[in-house]
């Protein structure tokens, strides 16, 4: 059971509940995840099996403006402690008529790019050493500094009464949460979230997803990716079976010439197995995880 699953959260289960759930199911301790889904959130949840956890560092290393995509229901006219439909009213809700589809669609323009957001005050991040949340929860000001996030696309999608679906493209560590709040503010008509669904990860989307209430440990086996083209965007070097023996010990080989380029690699023996990720240097392939 090495390998990576991606699962289609439901609704209500934490990241870590279906964690312990594959565990159960596999029999296997050794099950992270890569990307926390809040309970109210379905979608892609990539999680790691056995020697694959290894590899969650550097799949999280993933970025740019396009790395998670998203599928947001927000709803307008109110704001809540939680920016989303779990927290309690912030306000009275608003008198004033919802906002009109066009006049949606033109707001997210202003939601594309390299954005400053403050992240919600019920969130995992961390004030002089404690969670944001349990701060909260205590009834205490949390001020949370601007986060730079980056967002690729806010694609409008549909709306019905005070209620509409966009589809974000965004950067790693980004709230959806928090922009939903932050349109409603540009609207001066207040929102929050009462939807949310990833629908990517990096490139993991829901076609490659299994669905948790019918997993078993046949069909783990059957959906799990191998090590070997987890990081497939990372160039491949094929190793002689000495080179492979060497690695293996964590001993740096020599390539032939100096043609290979400085950079990471993943290293691969004659069978295609993973034998281990490599920094390339002046003709030195030097092991810094092996298998």
């Amino acid at each position: 059971m090495d390998g990576l699953l991606v699962i289609d959260k439901p609704s209500g289960l934490t990241s870590h509940d279906v964690v312990a759930r594959v565990r159960r199911i596999t029999g296997t301790r050794r099950v992270g995840h890569t990307g926390t889904l809040d309970p109210m959130a379905t979608g892609v949840l990539v999680l790691c099996l056995g020697k694959a956890t290894r590899l969650i560092p550097y799949i999280e290393e993933m970025g740019g403006p396009d790395a998670k995509e998203y599928e947001a229901t927000i709803r307008f006219g109110i704001e809540t402690t939680t920016d989303d439909a779990e927290g309690e009213p912030r306000s009275e809700p608003s008198v004033a008529e919802p906002p009109s589809a066009e006049s949606v669609r033109t707001a997210l323009v202003g939601f594309v790019g390299d954005l400053d957001q403050v992240p919600p005050a019920y969130s995992a991040k961390k004030v002089d050493g404690e969670r944001a949340y349990a701060l909260a929860r205590r009834g205490e000001d949390v001020e949370l500094k601007p986060v730079r996030i980056q967002v690729g696309s806010a694609v409008f999608l549909d709306m019905v009464g005070n209620t509409a679906r966009v589809r974000f493209a965004c950067s790693r560590g980004t709230y959806i949460r928090a922009l939903a709040r932050d349109l409603g503010r540009s609207l001066n008509v207040g929102a929050h979230l009462v939807g949310l669904r990833r629908t990517r990860s990096g490139s993991k989307s829901l076609g490659q997803a299994a669905q948790l209430d019918d997993l078993t440990a046949d069909i783990v086996q059957e959906k799990l990716e191998p090590l070997a083209s987890i990081l497939d965007h990372w160039p491949a070097f094929k190793a002689t079976p000495e080179q492979s023996k060497d690695l293996r010990l964590g001993r740096a080989v020599r390539t032939p010439g100096s043609d290979v380029p400085t950079a990471r690699r993943r290293v691969l023996d004659g069978a295609g197995t993973l034998v281990a990720l490599v920094q390339a240097e002046g003709g030195s392939l030097k092991p810094f995880c092996v298998f």
